[in-house]
């Protein structure tokens, strides 16, 4: 048996192509046994060259079906799989009608309809694999409710009969092993594209390592060195190199899906320059979006101030801390510091951005924005805020 192109199977279908192709090795089972049936019983019948008539229709039927529904060399398999799933539903219905035509009240009342009750489980099976549990459980009732109408068993007869509990099993079953199979098969590819992504970004940081990054790295410190016109190039090719890094470090990385929680990591490496310096955890740092957004404008804040107040030559230094019940964000400079008593006075003379961009923020979200060198260090020893933000 040759396998269908991948490129007409859809991720869904590739999933489930194992399940079709099982389905089908019954469906040729069960055809056997529902021709041992007839010879069995045609004797029994009224109308016995139809009934043969019936059965050679059930054969061709069921070896077109299990060509179409094992895919293949079809180009649109999935909107094939949906039409024969319902003629495959029609023929079932058709064949079990029948049974009237073929035998008399006496025989059809007590025993199993024409195409037997075996054979009609595979309409039930594929709407399973088709669909999922619910369908197949309706389908399952369904094809239950025509084999005791034709049967005439609507009275206590029908709750003594195994046929619709088997059916709408069958149907249960069938359906959620077809959504787990596509369940699992999603998850695997998920996992094979990240695998993929980390070993790409592994040779893409070892080329630019070796290559690019080394480069603008010699650029950068042979400019300063030599000074004057190539300060500019120096400054330029120390921007590209800490872009490139921060490049490197997220590539791969988990995407921002629209979710609920984020990486905060990208939030705070964007920030990243000549002049700034960010360190955060190898593994993401997942929280909620709105904590990451407040988060991230409180660094950016606190960065902002480095450029204005700090002095020119200042550097600032990101420190991203994960222990599991908090995150420690700290923000530190080498600049001119703050005179003790500045905050105080700023905040009387009407100047907010520290006590609501930076403390504000950051006690919004249940946590602590700490000036930690304001009263140890002070003017020259440089800023360093700690913003603390528990997990909860």
């Amino acid at each position: 048996m040759m396998r269908p192109p991948t490129t007409d199977l859809t991720p869904a279908d590739a999933a489930t192509a194992p399940l079709w192709r099982a389905a089908q090795a019954l469906r040729l089972v069960t055809l056997l046994y529902a021709v041992g049936q007839q010879f069995a019983s045609v004797s029994d019948y009224q109308n016995q060259r139809l009934s043969w008539v019936l059965i050679a229709l059930m054969a061709v039927w069921s070896g077109a079906s299990a060509l179409m529904l094992s895919a293949w060399h079809f180009p649109d398999v999935a909107r094939l799989r949906r039409w024969v799933v319902v003629g495959d539903h029609i023929v079932v219905i058709a064949l079990i009608a029948s049974t009237r035509l073929v035998a008399d009240y006496g025989w059809y009342h007590g025993h199993q309809t024409l195409p037997t009750t075996l054979w009609a489980a595979n309409a039930v099976i594929s709407a399973a694999i088709l669909c999922g549990p619910i369908w197949g459980v309706l389908s399952g009732t369904l094809i239950a409710a025509v084999i005791v109408t034709v049967r005439d068993q609507w009275g206590q007869d029908v709750w003594a009969d195994a046929t619709a509990p088997v059916l709408v099993s069958i149907g249960l079953a069938l359906g959620l092993a077809a959504d787990t199979a596509r369940r699992a098969h999603g998850q695997l590819e998920r996992a094979a594209r990240l695998t993929a992504a980390a070993e790409e970004r592994e040779r893409l940081s070892r080329e630019v390592h070796d290559g690019v990054l080394q480069v603008l790295s010699y650029i950068k410190r042979r400019g300063s060195e030599i000074g004057g016109p190539t300060t500019e190039l120096a400054q330029r090719a120390g921007e590209q190199e800490v872009a490139l890094r921060v490049l490197i470090s997220e590539q791969g990385g988990p995407q921002d899906a629209g979710g609920v929680d984020v990486d905060l990591r990208p939030l705070l490496t964007v920030h990243a320059t000549p002049e700034v310096f960010v360190s955060t955890p190898g593994q993401p740092v997942q929280v909620g979006r709105r904590t990451a957004q407040e988060i991230a404008a409180a660094v950016a804040t606190a960065l902002s101030n480095v450029t204005l107040h700090a002095g020119a030559d200042a550097k600032a230094y990101v420190l991203l801390e994960d222990t599991g019940d908090e995150l420690i964000i700290s923000v530190r400079d080498d600049g001119v510091g703050i005179p003790a008593g500045r905050l105080a006075e700023a905040e009387a003379e009407g100047r907010m951005g520290v006590s609501q961009s930076i403390v504000g923020r950051i006690a919004a979200l249940g946590g602590a924005a700490d000036l930690l060198t304001e009263a140890d260090g002070g003017v020259g020893f440089g800023t360093e805020w700690e913003f603390r933000v528990p997990r909860a």
